[in-house]
């Protein structure tokens, strides 16, 4: 049985226990969602739906490229390691995102030709996502990490 009192959402149990789960986690999930289904779109929308499609299979075996390390970020761990096999790490822009979408500041370094790292040792627990955009191929990817 569902209830809507006042932006909450309260599920009843058989046993007629009360779990409450606030719209800003719903919210969450959505954007995250709508982040990997949209993603294609958002680098397209000037192209023909077919030359879009032909993109989209080129740019999935471009993201296959990019690896992030250690992930999950365990609590000791104090930076997370963005590696790229096709693309030179001083033309990526980075930008972390908390899981409901706003940006968070965070310390980026460039620590080789083809590899990154992020400072997370501040961020508190949950997922993030990491937009990434090569400015010379117009490459756009989104990873996710989670920082336990």
């Amino acid at each position: 049985m569902l209830r809507l009192n006042s932006g909450v959402i309260f599920v009843v149990n058989e046993r007629s226990k009360i779990t409450e789960m606030r719209f800003v986690r719903i919210i969450g999930i959505l954007i995250f969602a709508a982040a990997a289904a949209f993603e294609v779109l958002a680098q397209d929308h000037d192209r023909p739906i077919a030359a879009a499609t032909g993109v989209q299979a080129e740019r999935g075996d471009l993201s296959k490229s990019v690896q992030i390390f250690p992930n999950p970020v365990a609590g000791e761990s104090e930076y997370v390691y963005v590696r790229f096999d096709l693309f030179k790490a001083q033309d990526i822009r980075l930008v972390v995102h908390n899981i409901i979408g706003n940006e968070v500041p965070a310390e980026i370094e460039v620590t080789s030709e083809y590899e990154i790292r992020i400072r997370v040792k501040d961020l508190s627990s949950g997922y993030y996502l990491l937009s990434m955009k090569d400015k010379t191929s117009r490459f756009q990817s989104t990873l996710k990490f989670l920082k336990k």
